[in-house]
């Protein structure tokens, strides 16, 4: 683990501003860098292939980020195989390769309590009711989880009395919701889910039986992946908001943008429709050409993270297109990048949660 990373964790959270940021950064970065580059053959070789030695100073952009699509191609990690506690999948379709992400203790544990100081920012500290818009089902295997698993299994840390939402046939479960609102009335109400499944399973059904009506009007909503058939359908994230409060009354929705390979330093929706970077998490903009380019123009989202010790995920490219909006000067009052994603380069595989779900079920 870092050296230095369980002081960091006392930060407040969106507090460093642009300079102070960096200058952790690079010492944080680096470190992760050798770590890496001495405990894994296969980052080693892409390190030395690429004629970039960690063991020197080097600017933290120079430093060679990983192709998500290699953590489907091999086995990446940076721990004795005996230590690895927990494999997390990512979503793929049928006949599609899946990424392979290995977690050793301290790694798992960290990235839990950072996945609950981002979240506690936004909902508060307090245990909340939670509703989940996804059936039980979807949690199988506790030592190796798909991305939808892990995602639903990290959030319920934040809730009590969890109730599942859905059938197993995706349907919804009237009773078990009433039910679970009756109890909790005048509660503030944690409601999580994938987006393409609450826009698909539970927004559209409620919109469509009247005679079944769903109100959670003290809900908070975390949401967040499988924006692509929302996209087809012309659905933003605005329009998303304002629609769910027409179906079931939830006003306070927040999305979040993250990926297994950084699995806990997530980036979490402002009250402005921004997407943020953590102190434990960064973001640069890339050409085609893999150069970074200045705030306000789109390219390719580059994505580091301080947190991936067992497995070398501390700097990933990825296939997605985002465009930074600004930094250490959003009206929401935090520190840092903000930032908004686009969707999919052309060509990319699908690989978000609900959005695989929906794959596999046409």
């Amino acid at each position: 683990m870092l050296s230095n990373l369980e002081d960091f964790i006392s930060t407040a959270l969106y507090s460093l501003e642009k300079e102070e940021k960096t200058k952790i950064y690079k010492q944080a970065l680096g470190e992760l860098t050798k770590h890496h580059y001495s405990n894994c053959k296969e980052y080693r070789k892409i390190l030395d292939t690429l004629n970039f030695n960690p063991n020197i100073e080097n600017n933290i952009k120079s430093v060679p980020s990983l192709p998500v699509r290699l953590f489907k191609e091999y086995d990446l990690y940076s721990v004795d195989k005996s230590d690895i506690i927990k494999t997390m999948t990512s979503s793929g379709t049928s006949g599609q390769s899946v990424s392979k992400i290995y977690l050793d203790k301290s790694t798992a544990t960290i990235q839990t309590k950072i996945l609950a100081k981002i979240l506690s920012n936004f909902i508060g500290k307090k245990r909340l009711p939670m509703l989940i818009i996804d059936t039980k089902a979807v949690l199988k295997n506790r030592n190796s989880f798909s991305a939808r698993g892990a995602g639903i299994l990290g959030f319920t840390m934040f809730g009590f009395d969890v109730t599942y939402a859905l059938n197993e046939d995706m349907s919804i479960d009237y009773e078990s919701i009433k039910t679970f609102l009756d109890k909790h009335q005048n509660q503030d109400i944690l409601v999580f889910g994938f987006t393409s499944i609450i826009w698909e399973h539970f927004h559209k059904p409620l919109l469509n039986n009247e005679d079944n009506q769903i109100k959670i009007n003290k809900g908070i909503l975390i949401h967040g992946g499988g924006w692509k058939k929302l996209e087809n359908e012309s659905v933003d994230s605005l329009t998303f908001r304002n629609l769910i409060e027409h179906s079931c009354g939830i006003k306070k929705i927040h999305n979040y943008y993250g990926m297994i390979e950084q699995t806990g330093s997530i980036f979490m929706e402002c009250e402005q429709g921004h997407l943020h970077c953590s102190e434990y998490s960064d973001i640069d903009i890339l050409n085609d050409s893999l150069e970074n380019i200045d705030n306000n123009k789109t390219g390719l989202v580059k994505l580091y993270s301080l947190l991936p010790y067992s497995y070398p995920g501390h700097i990933i490219l990825t296939e997605d297109r985002g465009e930074i909006l600004g930094e250490d000067d959003c009206k929401c009052g935090r520190k840092g990048k903000y930032f908004k994603i686009y969707g999919r380069v052309q060509n990319a595989e699908i690989r978000g949660c609900s959005d695989t779900y929906e794959s596999k079920a046409k």
